[in-house]
């Protein structure tokens, strides 16, 4: 998949792995760069396995995130807007090739 970034801060910590572990800790900043990788590895998003990948509701709707460690995300979106959608509406996660990363820490804090 390509992969971009919302913002400059967003890249770097994807980028500098020194930087994500100082910021997301060791083991979330290990893990992100996991998961950038099956990202980057996968056709489209119905492809990612590792990090239990789920779809956002709620106020993080049209979002998908993989875990890396405790409450850690790593939060992506179609970069494509709108996104591909099936018939009754919903994001067509399979046809997802090319995706944005817009955030990443516990979104539920």
């Amino acid at each position: 998949m390509k992969i971009s970034f919302v913002n400059t801060d967003v890249e770097a910590l994807c980028k500098q792995s020194k930087l994500a572990i100082r910021k997301l800790g060791a083991l979330s900043g290990k893990k992100l760069q996991l998961r950038l990788t099956e990202l980057f590895n996968a056709e489209n998003v119905t492809e990612l396995v590792a990090g239990r990948p789920h779809p956002l509701v709620g106020d993080k709707r049209g979002g998908f995130a993989v875990d890396l460690h405790s409450g850690d995300r790593l939060v992506f979106r179609s970069t494509k807007q709108p996104p591909p959608a099936k018939t009754d509406g919903s994001i067509d996660w399979v046809q997802v090739t090319d995706v944005t990363i817009v955030e990443l820490g516990d979104y539920h804090d």
